[in-house]
C-alpha cells in the first residue's frame, strides 16, 4: 500500500473524513476481502472502490450498466487528473485493442466497461494480463433475476474472478431487498463477503403522495414553489416532451431527456440543467444515474413507478447536499388501473411462452428435435398478425426466451418507426385534395396519433394498415412519399428481428425446464407493483417509515412532515374557525374556486380544504355548476 485512504480522500476529493460505512468498506477491500455494499443514493458508492484502487498498484475494473454513467465517471476522474478508460459501444476492434494496450502499459488506474464486453475474447484475454487490484460491480442489483433491472449479461460478471483471481471484488447498489442481496452474492461467487448496509433514512427529504385529478396543475404549483433544480420523472418519451412544453408555457425553464434523443442533444440539455441554465428536467427513469447534482430541491414522480426500489432510488436524487428537499408522487384514481395494465398486463406467463415458442418453430417450419444454431429474420409485425398475438406481450415473451437461452434475440428492435407532422393542418387538407389515393392512410394516422403535430410519435405501420384497410407496404410507400414531399419527418426502423435458436425444438419440454423460475419472477414483479400501490394508499404510516420498513429497516420516530404525518396532526379548532371566516369574507365579495382561494389566502392548502369541508357540512357554502364556492343566503 502506497498511500493512506484518508490522505487520498483529502488530496483528490478535498473531503476531510469518510462518511457512514465508507471507511469500513475501504478497509475490508484493502485487506483483500470481498464486499457487498448497500448505500443509498448519494451515499458515496463510487469512493468505496475509487479510493482503494488509488491506494494500490494496478488497475481497477469497473462494470457498469449505463454508457451515460460510465462516461460521467470517466470524465470526472479525468478532471481530477486520474487516468481512466471507458470501453463503450460503437468502438472498432482496432480501437478496443489500442485502449486495452493502454491499460496494460499506460499506467491507467480504471477500466470501465459494460457487462456485454466480458463476452469478448479479446477483452477477457487482456484482463488476464493486467495487474488488477480491484473488481467493482456497480448497480449490482442488475445481476439478480429478483431485482428490477435484470440484465442477462450481468450473469457473466463472475468470470472476472477467474480472470483476476488475486483481486477482491466489491458489489455496490443503492436498493436491494435481502433476497436480491443473497442472489448477488451467489451469482458473483463472493467469498465470505463483508455485507454492509447503511441506513436508507433520508431525513432531509420530505416524501409525499398527492392525490390530484388535475395533475398538470399540481405539477405547475410544485415547480413554482421550488427555487432550486427539479427532476420530473415520467414513463414515456412522449410525456417528457409534453410536460416540458407545458411547463415552459407556464413560465418555467424546462427541457426533456430520454433515450431517443441524440448524444449531442443529451449532452447539451444535461449541461444546461447541471449549470442551472434550465431549472426543470423532465425525464424518463434512467436519467440521473451517476450524475452528482447536489442541489436538486424537488423530485416529482408524475406517474407511478414499477417498484419501491426504483422509486426510492429516483426520489433519492433530491437533497444530496443535505439541505431540505421534497419528493412528491402525484397520482389520481385512474393511475392504479393504468399501472396494473402497463406493468402486469404484458407479463407473459408459462402458457403464453409455450404457445409463442411453438408458433415460432412452426413459422420457420423447424422439425421436432432440430433447429439448434439456426438463425432467421423474423418480420415481427407480420408474425404477430399471422397468429393474432399482442405485440407487447410477444416482445416481452421473446425477451424471456432470450434470457433463458432458448433463443438469441437482437437488441436493435427496441427502436421504432417515428413520424412528426411538419405541415400545418391547413396544408395537410390541401395535400389531401391533391393526393386523394393517400387520403385513407393519412386520415387514419391523424385519427390514431393525437400528438403527431407536436412530437416525434411512435407509429405501428401494421396497425395503420388494418385500420385503413390497406397493405403494410402501401402504408410505408405513403409515409416515404409524405417525407419526400416534406409533409412529415420520418424515421423508419426495420421491424424485423434476428433470432437464433439455441436448443433443438422440444416444445413444452423446452419451456418446462425454467417454468418454475418464470412463475417466481412474474410473482416478484406483481409483488413489486403491489408494494408500490400499498405505499401510495397507506394513509396511516409515515412515508419515511414505510420506505424504511420495505427495505428491512426499523424507524422508531415519524418524520413529522410528510402528508400522512401532517394529516395526523390536524390544526386546532380556533385556527380553523379563523380560516373559515377568511373564506367567507372572500366569498361575500365574489364566488371563487378552491384554487383561487388557495392563491388568495396564505394558509396551508390542506387547512383550506379542511375549512371548506366544514363549511359545506354546515351548509354555509355550496358548490355551483362551474365548481365555484358561494355563500348560501338564508
Amino acid at each position: 500500500m502506497h498511500q493512506h485512504p484518508k490522505d487520498i480522500l483529502k488530496k483528490v476529493w478535498g473531503f476531510p473524513d469518510f462518511k457512514n460505512s465508507q471507511e469500513d468498506i475501504i478497509g475490508a477491500v484493502l485487506e483483500g476481502q470481498d464486499v457487498m455494499a448497500l448505500l443509498p443514493t448519494g451515499g458515496g458508492k463510487s469512493l468505496c472502490y475509487q479510493v482503494p484502487a488509488l491506494a494500490r498498484e494496478g488497475i481497477c475494473i469497473v462494470v457498469s450498466p449505463l454508457i451515460a454513467l460510465i462516461r460521467n465517471q470517466v470524465d470526472t476522474l479525468k478532471k481530477l487528473g486520474i487516468k481512466a478508460i471507458a470501453l463503450t459501444g460503437g468502438i472498432s476492434f482496432e480501437e478496443v485493442n489500442n485502449l486495452l494496450d493502454n491499460c496494460l502499459y499506460g499506467n491507467y488506474k480504471f477500466l470501465y466497461l459494460s457487462p456485454e464486453r466480458l463476452q469478448q475474447e479479446l477483452v477477457k484475454e487482456r484482463i488476464r494480463q493486467m495487474n488488477v487490484n480491484l473488481i467493482a460491480i456497480d448497480e449490482a442489483h442488475c445481476i439478480s433475476q429478483w431485482g428490477n433491472d435484470f440484465r442477462p449479461a450481468y450473469l457473466e460478471c463472475h468470470i472476472l474472478k477467474e480472470l483476476a483471481p488475486n483481486a477482491p471484488m466489491i458489489a455496490l447498489t443503492a436498493t436491494a431487498t435481502e433476497t436480491v442481496v443473497k442472489d448477488i452474492c451467489e451469482n458473483l461467487h463472493l467469498e465470505q463477503p463483508l455485507v454492509v448496509k447503511d441506513s436508507f433514512s433520508r431525513n432531509n427529504i420530505t416524501f409525499s403522495v398527492c392525490l390530484e385529478e388535475d395533475k398538470k396543475y399540481r405539477l405547475k404549483e410544485l415547480c413554482a414553489q421550488t427555487n432550486t433544480s427539479t427532476i420530473v420523472y415520467v414513463r414515456s418519451r412522449k410525456m417528457t416532451m409534453e410536460l416540458s412544453y407545458y411547463l415552459t408555457r407556464q413560465g418555467h425553464t424546462a427541457t426533456f431527456f430520454h433515450g431517443g434523443i441524440s448524444k449531442k442533444d443529451k449532452d447539451s440539455r444535461l449541461n444546461q440543467w447541471l449549470e442551472n441554465k434550465v431549472k426543470i428536467m423532465v425525464a424518463t427513469n434512467a436519467f440521473g444515474m451517476g450524475i452528482d447534482k447536489p442541489d436538486v430541491g424537488l423530485v416529482v414522480h408524475y406517474q407511478i413507478p414499477d417498484s419501491m426500489e426504483n422509486y426510492f432510488q429516483e426520489a433519492g436524487r433530491a437533497g444530496r447536499d443535505g439541505k431540505p428537499a421534497r419528493a412528491v408522487l402525484i397520482t389520481n384514481l385512474t393511475d392504479e388501473a393504468q399501472v396494473r395494465k402497463q406493468f402486469l398486463g404484458v407479463l407473459p406467463n408459462v402458457d403464453f411462452l409455450k404457445l409463442l415458442y411453438r408458433k415460432l418453430a412452426n413459422y420457420f417450419q423447424i422439425p421436432f428435435g432440430e433447429g439448434s444454431g439456426e438463425t432467421y429474420q423474423l418480420p415481427f409485425n407480420a408474425f404477430c398478425e399471422t397468429y393474432k398475438l399482442n405485440t407487447t406481450l410477444t416482445y416481452n415473451g421473446l425477451r424471456l426466451l432470450d434470457q433463458n437461452s432458448v433463443i438469441s434475440l437482437t437488441e436493435a428492435f427496441s427502436q421504432k418507426t417515428t413520424i412528426r407532422m411538419l405541415a400545418s393542418k391547413h396544408q395537410i387538407f390541401d395535400y389531401l385534395d391533391k393526393n386523394q389515393a393517400s387520403a385513407p392512410i393519412i386520415q387514419t394516422i391523424l385519427r390514431t396519433y393525437g400528438g403527431v403535430f407536436d412530437f416525434d410519435t411512435k407509429i405501428n405501420s401494421l396497425l395503420i394498415s388494418r385500420k385503413a384497410n390497406k397493405s403494410e407496404k402501401e402504408v410505408i410507400t405513403v409515409l416515404e412519399k409524405l417525407e419526400k414531399d416534406e409533409i412529415i419527418e420520418y424515421h423508419a426502423q426495420h421491424s424485423d428481428l434476428e433470432i437464433t435458436f439455441l436448443v433443438p425444438r422440444e416444445d413444452e419440454r423446452t419451456i418446462n425446464i425454467f417454468a418454475k423460475k418464470i412463475k417466481q419472477i412474474q410473482q416478484v414483479k406483481k409483488d413489486n407493483v403491489e408494494s408500490m400501490l400499498s405505499y401510495i394508499k397507506d394513509g396511516n404510516l409515515c412515508r419515511s417509515r414505510h420506505i424504511l420498513n420495505y427495505f428491512g429497516e426499523t424507524a422508531n420516530a415519524n418524520c413529522g412532515k410528510c402528508d400522512v404525518c401532517l394529516q395526523k396532526n390536524p390544526i386546532g379548532n380556533e385556527v380553523l374557525k379563523i380560516i373559515e371566516q377568511d373564506i367567507l369574507q372572500v366569498l361575500m365579495v365574489k364566488k371563487e374556486s378552491s384554487r383561487s382561494l388557495m392563491k388568495l389566502l396564505s394558509y396551508k392548502e390542506s387547512s383550506i380544504i379542511l375549512a371548506l369541508q366544514r363549511l359545506l357540512e354546515e351548509q354555509r357554502i355550496r358548490v355551483n355548476s362551474i365548481n365555484q364556492y358561494e355563500i348560501i343566503k338564508k
